[in-house]
Order: C-alpha cells, then sequence, then structure tokens
C-alpha cells in the first residue's frame, strides 16, 4: 500500500510517499507563494513519480489558494489513479508533529488572514478539543489555551499569554509526519476549512 500526502495550506509547500506506513521519500520547502509551480514539479521527484494506492491532502485551514492548489492535484491525480483521495485538517498535522516531541495537550496557532489567528486545542491522543477559531491575537491570548503552544505564531502568542508556556519546535506543517495525524481525522469530504467567514458578500436587494 502506497500513500502519497500532499501539503499546500501555509507558506509551506511538502509532499510525501509513504510505503506500508514507512516513509520512503518526501520534500518539503518553505516557499510562501507558488505553490501551483512547485506542487507538481515535487511529485514527479518522488519514487515512480508519486505514484500511489491512495492520497491524503491538506484542507486547511491556510492560504486560500494553496489549499485550493493542493486539493485540485489530489482530485487530479486520483481520477487519472483511480485511488482514493482523503482530506485532513493541518492544524492536526500540527499539533500530531508537536507531539512527536513528547509533548501531550497541545494549542496550535497558525497565521490566519486579516491580522486574526487560527486557534484550535488539541488532546493527548491528537484529537481537538473545540472548534477551529480565527480570532484577534489578543483574543487568542485570552482563550484558556494547553501548556504547549504550537505552530507559525506560537512564540507571538505565548508572549501574550503569559507565564512562560513552552514552545514547540513545530511551526510549519510536514507531509513527512503525516501519519501522526489521527485516521479518525481523514475525510471523503474534500471540502477546504477557510476558519473564517468569507470576505465577500452578497449584495444586498
Amino acid at each position: 500500500m502506497r500513500l502519497l500526502v500532499i501539503e499546500t495550506a501555509t507558506e509551506a509547500c511538502s509532499v510525501a510517499l509513504f510505503e506500508e506506513g514507512r516513509l520512503s521519500g518526501s520534500f518539503h520547502e518553505t516557499i510562501g507563494r507558488g505553490h501551483a509551480e512547485r506542487l507538481v514539479p515535487m511529485i514527479s521527484r518522488l519514487d515512480e513519480k508519486g505514484r500511489a494506492d491512495r492520497i491524503c491532502v491538506s484542507l486547511g485551514p491556510g492560504s486560500f489558494t494553496g489549499v485550493r492548489i493542493g486539493l485540485a492535484t489530489a482530485r487530479a491525480l486520483g481520477v487519472a489513479w483511480n485511488i482514493p483521495v482523503r482530506g485532513y485538517p493541518t492544524l492536526a498535522l500540527v499539533a500530531g508533529m508537536a507531539r512527536t516531541n513528547g509533548v501531550g495537550e497541545v494549542t496550535v496557532c497558525m497565521n490566519g488572514g486579516h491580522g486574526e489567528w487560527f486557534v484550535q486545542d488539541f488532546d493527548t491522543d491528537g484529537l481537538p478539543v473545540g472548534d477551529l477559531a480565527s480570532l484577534a491575537p489578543e483574543i487568542a491570548a485570552a482563550r484558556a489555551s494547553r501548556p504547549v503552544i504550537a505552530g507559525s505564531r506560537a512564540e507571538e502568542m505565548a508572549a501574550l499569554v503569559g507565564g512562560q508556556p513552552t514552545i514547540s519546535a513545530s511551526a510549519l506543517p510536514d507531509a513527512a509526519q503525516f501519519l501522526t495525524v489521527p485516521d479518525a481525522l481523514l475525510t471523503e469530504h474534500l471540502t477546504p476549512l477557510y476558519g473564517r467567514a468569507p470576505d465577500a458578500k452578497l449584495p444586498a436587494r
């Protein structure tokens, strides 16, 4: 069983290929923008050009464009190879990466849109505690958080929280760490997790 993982929800772009539950190859780059140009070449550099028996792809939240590029690529490969595609929440991957460093409960705090942060708590099994929220930094810091903070905004959140919470080294998601995501969080519904209401609104009648 070969599994291809695609992660494009943040300024990082990464892919990983697993065979029988073991990592056989991966690439990870922090590129900011340009996922559309980098993703497919990354996959083609994997063994057998990334050909797999199933695909898992990040649903976000994160970059609107990045999430949609990852989903479009995963869907296209799924059709071309006639294999199933599943989605997973990006914050769960960041939480799982933190847990590999020996931590238990963790708050993930990632860069959001319009100056807000995406925030969600995870228990010792890597499952979410409460819903994903997009909050202003001050509000995010005021909410109850776990002893460990991970994610791209972990340092800033820790500074606002006070009390010297532990900051995990896990900042940006990496497809090579996908096996830290609980199976219970995988879904057939490939709907992006935007984490906040859309900016565009329908005109009033």
